[in-house]
């Protein structure tokens, strides 16, 4: 075989391989999403679903939701998945996103020790809940990372009146982590920590800890998704990500989403024909 045979069956080869391996790249987009989509378990269950309809991998990078955004923003993902409306909307507002579409939604619940330190438990009111904290210095674990709990989290101090951050003293420990991560702490220090309830519910460790404050309507954990938008980075896979888009807002997604539970008990509650969402 000579060189100029060998070079002309390799140039053919790419040639025919090219189109499949296009393909293959075009099936594949990058879903930015908050951890706890991922550590509920929630994609898991509903990804499949979603390749078998359509024949789309998604790849899940799973994040804060602040740093979520933050990744689309750069333009490294093709949708971003995320729990904090305010920042979703400025996310659009800076000419980031298409457009947000409501996905389903669940609750926060304020877990602590078994023993209620801060006799909160039952209660229902998050804010009497947080007051009691600071008051009997009683430790708390907050995930300081710009995560979409964080942000309702800060929201709620901040209805409290209750200042917090670096000085507000030994009491309030910001670790810069993730959900499992706070939990973890939490149950190391017996403190308290403002949880979503899916990630709770599928989470192992749960120790000594319990649910000690839920059912607030201030508590209420809304899910939106959104399409990158392609003008501010062209390679951004639109048209996948749109069928992604579709069908988690599609009765079929919406069902999907609906059915998956842990230990019998349902973790997302999907709302998207709801406009106020």
């Amino acid at each position: 075989m000579t060189q100029i045979f060998r070079r002309g069956l390799v140039a053919l080869l790419a040639t025919l391989l090219l189109p499949a391996f296009a393909v293959a790249q075009d099936n594949t987009i990058v879903v930015a999403s908050t951890t706890s989509t991922e550590d509920s378990g929630l994609f898991k269950h509903i990804l499949p679903l979603f390749k078998a309809a359509t024949g789309i991998d998604v790849k899940v990078v799973a994040q804060g939701t602040g740093q979520a955004l933050d990744t689309a923003r750069r333009g490294d993902a093709d949708v971003v998945f995320v729990h904090a409306k305010s920042a979703e909307e400025a996310f659009l507002a800076e000419g980031f996103g298409v457009k947000r579409y409501p996905v389903m939604y669940n609750d926060f619940i304020l877990v602590g020790p078994k023993t209620d330190p801060a006799r909160v438990a039952g209660l229902k009111d998050i804010v009497a809940a947080l007051k009691a904290l600071r008051d009997k210095q009683i430790t708390f674990v907050s995930r300081g990372d710009r995560s979409g709990t964080h942000i309702a989290e800060l929201a709620l101090w901040k209805l409290a009146g209750v200042e917090v951050g670096p000085n507000a003293g030994d009491w309030y420990k910001s670790i810069g982590q993730g959900m499992g991560a706070a939990l973890n702490t939490a149950a190391a220090l017996d403190a308290y920590v403002l949880s979503d309830r899916g990630t709770w519910l599928a989470f192992g460790n749960k120790g000594n800890l319990s649910i000690a404050v839920q059912g607030d309507r201030r508590l209420f954990n809304q899910y939106g998704v959104m399409l990158v938008n392609p003008q501010k980075h062209p390679h951004v896979k639109a048209t996948a990500g749109q069928r992604f888009i579709d069908w988690l807002i599609s009765p079929e997604g919406q069902r999907a989403i609906a059915d998956y539970r842990v230990n019998g008990e349902q973790l997302f509650f999907p709302n998207a024909g709801d406009p106020s969402a």
